[in-house]
């Protein structure tokens, strides 16, 4: 199937798969069975979905721009994923972020000759021994997975036709996250800032913060219409009116903490009273996770 060519909306596949697992642990685990689900979002812009973080593919005559790639050993299967809506090869490949269910990929594809980009603390952190993570250690990609283009505040390329505008946002889900604009597609890719219908992860010990997460919010609603399609790190595509709920959720529970922090009490204590529990049944994906992380994010700023 060549570029435009449009796909039925297929069933959701279910994976196993750890969001945020390292290297170490991916390779420990069966991929398999995992399948890759394409859905299109407008004429040249697919979304794969698979075990991982969200793939954003734009195909056209210069060749396949991917936002993220997943696993290592998903790397053939998206590659066949790739190829059913374009002949063309992929040229670059855009981190939204350095977790190894958005980087995994990278030593694979770096090696077939696509061409790596990132924010610089991504860099620093895929490089060994440059910053430890919340396991202890970074994530210690072959140079072959490191990119080869990083950008400070903000990035642009003129490709497939599109203008795909990149902004670095800082201290969010991390310190390195970037939203990928693709504007005539109108649509944008959140990375791990969106996580649609679930309770975020906050990686505080890699930078990340509640008050980032909800500023991210705030620009995309501001730079959206009602037409935007806006692709998450996790989840199912969406629009404003999902943004403005995960947005109004963040800052709910964002104030909850913060209350409970100015009458002095500790992170074991918020985590005990559940300042969550009447949103858990729309949310509740770990919601002990995403309050420590609110509660680290206030209790340090």
């Amino acid at each position: 199937m060549k570029a435009g060519a449009r796909l039925p909306r297929a069933m959701p596949v279910v994976v196993a798969a750890l969001a945020l697992a390292p290297l170490s642990t991916a390779a420990q685990q069966d991929f398999s069975q995992v399948e890759i689900r394409t859905e299109q979002v407008a004429d040249g812009l697919y979304v794969l979905f698979g075990a991982g973080g969200n793939i954003g593919v734009s195909v056209g005559d210069d060749g396949a721009f991917l936002v993220d790639d997943q696993f290592a050993p998903l790397t053939e299967k998206i590659l066949a994923a790739v190829a059913e809506v374009t002949d063309q090869p992929v040229r670059w490949v855009l981190n939204t972020h350095w977790h190894g269910d958005h980087t995994g990929g990278n030593e694979n594809l770096g090696r077939e000759g696509a061409l790596i980009v990132a924010h610089e603390n991504v860099y620093r952190r895929l490089n060994p021994a440059e910053f430890a993570d919340l396991v202890g250690r970074s994530q210690q990609v072959a140079p072959e997975g490191l990119p080869v283009v990083t950008f400070n505040d903000r990035v642009s390329f003129h490709w497939n036709g599109e203008d795909i505008r990149v902004n670095h946002m800082p201290n969010a889900h991390t310190d390195g996250d970037a939203l990928v604009f693709f504007s005539g597609a109108d649509a944008v890719h959140m990375g791990d800032t969106f996580f649609n219908g679930r309770y975020p992860f906050i990686d505080v010990d890699s930078g990340g913060n509640v008050d980032g997460v909800i500023a991210i919010a705030d620009y995309v609603l501001e730079h959206s219409t009602a037409e935007t399609s806006i692709i998450p790190g996790h989840g199912e595509i969406s629009g404003r009116s999902s943004l403005q709920a995960y947005r109004d959720m963040l800052s709910t529970v964002r104030e909850r903490v913060s209350g409970m922090i100015d009458d002095g009490m500790t992170e074991d204590e918020v985590v005990a009273a559940a300042p969550t529990s009447d949103l858990d049944a729309t949310w509740g994906e770990d919601p002990e996770r995403f309050v420590r992380g609110v509660y680290v994010s206030l209790a340090g700023s």
